[in-house]
């Protein structure tokens, strides 16, 4: 059986499925298939009432990766805001670049802090091997404005995750901007010095340990040129 017969057969099975437990158990089973034709039946998951399928279809378009992007950035809208929510979370797992608007306006504005959350990790996961090299800085500097920003959220949850991403943004931008790095130094210490949450200031911490070891030191220096300009981009796992 390929791929397409494969396919088809989990794609009826959801279509077909005739109760909440037999609809999560069909989607579960499909977005485990990795299909890239199963991308508009896992879309359209994303606005069943029930969030289990939500969170399994989430998992299976982030495993998809690119080809599901375009289809989640055409659904997102004002007028079905559940699925925009959940299509919001998968774009944020996969960091395609084509959604960098969508995620910075989500972190920015959005009216619910889980959505806001994740498109606040979302900025912390962005693959910049998809920037051409003469955009890399300013969208880097977009990036780094958005979460100095987003990491004064009043929910704890949103500013917790901005701080991921803050961690992982320092590392990235070592060799392209670390002029700038130090606002993110100061900004991780401005934080330990006040948020008012343990959580965040723990994360806060663990983030200046990971982004203060040796090979990321030079990072931190104002004016410094970069000793050896071939050192390779080093990225971050997810938190």
């Amino acid at each position: 059986m390929n791929n397409s017969d494969l396919a088809q057969i989990l794609i009826r099975a959801v279509e077909e499925a005739d109760s909440s437990d037999r609809l999560l158990d069909a989607v579960q089973e499909l977005a485990a298939a990795e299909i890239e034709e199963a991308v508009p039946t896992l879309i359209a998951a994303l606005g069943y009432n029930n969030p289990g399928a939500a969170v399994a279809a989430v998992d299976g378009l982030i495993a998809i990766g690119e080809a599901a992007v375009q289809p989640l950035l055409q659904l997102i809208d004002d007028y079905n805001y559940g699925a925009r929510a959940w299509a919001i979370r998968a774009l944020a797992g996969i960091g395609d670049l084509r959604a960098l608007d969508t995620l910075l306006e989500a972190a920015k504005t959005d009216f619910s802090l889980s959505v806001r959350r994740a498109a606040a990790r979302g900025l912390g996961t962005l693959r910049w091997h998809q920037v051409p090299p003469e955009k890399l800085e300013s969208i880097q500097t977009q990036v780094l404005e958005a979460l100095l920003l987003i990491s004064q959220d009043p929910e704890w949850v949103v500013r917790y995750a901005a701080v991921t991403s803050l961690e992982t943004l320092a590392i990235a931008i070592a060799v392209t901007l670390p002029d700038q790095a130090s606002r993110i130094k100061d900004q991780l210490q401005q934080m330990l010095d006040t948020d008012v949450d343990l959580g965040v200031r723990t994360r806060v911490k663990f983030a200046q340990e990971i982004t203060q070891q040796p090979q990321h030191q030079r990072m931190f220096a104002p004016k410094r040129k970069v000793e050896n300009p071939e050192l390779p981009y080093r990225g971050s796992s997810r938190r």
